[in-house]
């Protein structure tokens, strides 16, 4: 038998019947050992990480809209990257309150 499946020297359990884990490349093993980790955090911990993956997913949405519209201005960008965030409905209302704050 492999060991490829051991992540910490000791073995787990038997996968339960039926259960999937959250990608299909990583190990039970390895999604135990994980979320045993996550259950040591603090609740401020975890709500760090959280913050700092969405962080990380805008400034890669801003590199792509910078990537896909070079010439597009500060404004347009921050536009583009709400539009990722909100539906059409939110977006429509927000901007003709922009609009009229502007006098437009």
């Amino acid at each position: 038998m492999s060991d490829d499946h051991i992540v910490t020297g000791v073995r787990s359990a038997a996968m339960p019947e039926g259960y999937r884990t959250q990608s299909a490349d990583t190990s039970y093993d390895a999604e135990v050992f994980l979320f045993d980790r996550l259950r040591t955090l603090a609740v401020w911990e975890k709500l760090g990480r959280m913050r700092g993956l969405c962080r990380a997913l805008d400034r890669l949405a801003e590199a792509r809209i910078l990537a896909q519209e070079p010439s597009a201005t500060p404004e347009e960008r921050r536009f583009r990257l709400a539009a990722l965030h909100l539906d059409r409905e939110t977006l429509t209302r927000v901007l003709g309150r922009l609009a009229q704050a502007r006098g437009r």
